[in-house]
């Protein structure tokens, strides 16, 4: 890999793979000096460029957009601070090349309901669809055995995505299986990447479990929208 001028890696993880305009950008959890968003493209997946780190930290849950929106790119991250994320909000940022970035908008809050209580965060990349902009995102509660992570999903504007137009009032997946529930962290679903069939709707999303493994669910998108648009939260 070709590096930025920015070297020091202190750990690497959860990444999202988001194509824009033919190439490949990996967006992922990057260590320096705290957690923030690194970023680095690729045309074949052999061979990398790493650009420098979008954010300072502390940020997690870097996730781009699949295309420009006035020509600028735009990435959700949730911003927080030196402990366990207690802001737990997802923002919104535009960068015109992929180093400056600015315009942050606050896009969801956690809070209500209660398994989304203690912080949020973007999943894969988020789909284009006639109704919006589908988001999946991940949800965490903390509970008397620890924190638990579920994912549900939104609806985004199409040209303002930082506008939400739905939120699912209820979780779509959460730890229910041996290998979802035992683990490095027990009690994770922790979706990152996603794969839909444009002229079906058949939808892969792959999650992390428990830390441990890598999770494959299907779904059908229209089913997905139209099911969040008929379970909206209701602040």
């Amino acid at each position: 890999m070709r590096r930025s001028e920015v070297r020091k890696q202190e750990y690497a993880y959860d990444p999202r793979v988001t194509p824009v305009d033919g190439e490949f950008y990996v967006t992922w959890c990057n260590g320096y000096h705290g957690p923030t968003i690194g970023i680095a493209r690729t045309k074949d997946f052999v061979h990398f460029e790493q650009l420098e780190n979008a954010f300072l930290p502390y940020n997690r849950n870097g996730v781009l957009f699949p295309r420009k929106f006035n020509g600028k790119f735009l990435m959700l991250s949730r911003p927080s601070d030196t402990g366990h994320t207690p802001f737990g909000d997802i923002f919104v940022s535009e960068s015109p090349d992929l180093v400056y970035w600015g315009k942050h908008r606050h896009v969801m809050g956690r809070g209500w309901p209660w398994w989304q209580g203690t912080k949020i965060g973007a999943g894969p990349s988020p789909i284009e669809t006639n109704e919006g902009w589908l988001l999946f995102y991940h949800g965490v509660t903390q509970t008397c055995n620890g924190f638990v992570y579920a994912m549900s999903a939104a609806l985004l504007d199409l040209e303002q995505p930082w506008k939400v137009i739905a939120c699912c009032n209820q979780q779509l997946l959460c730890p229910e299986a041996p290998y979802e529930l035992s683990g490095f962290v027990p009690g994770v679903c922790f979706p990152v990447g996603c794969l839909c069939d444009s002229a079906t709707g058949r939808t892969a999303i792959y999650y992390g479990a428990a830390d441990t493994f890598t999770a494959l669910c299907f779904c059908d998108l229209n089913e997905v929208v139209q099911f969040v648009l008929d379970n909206p939260l209701k602040k």
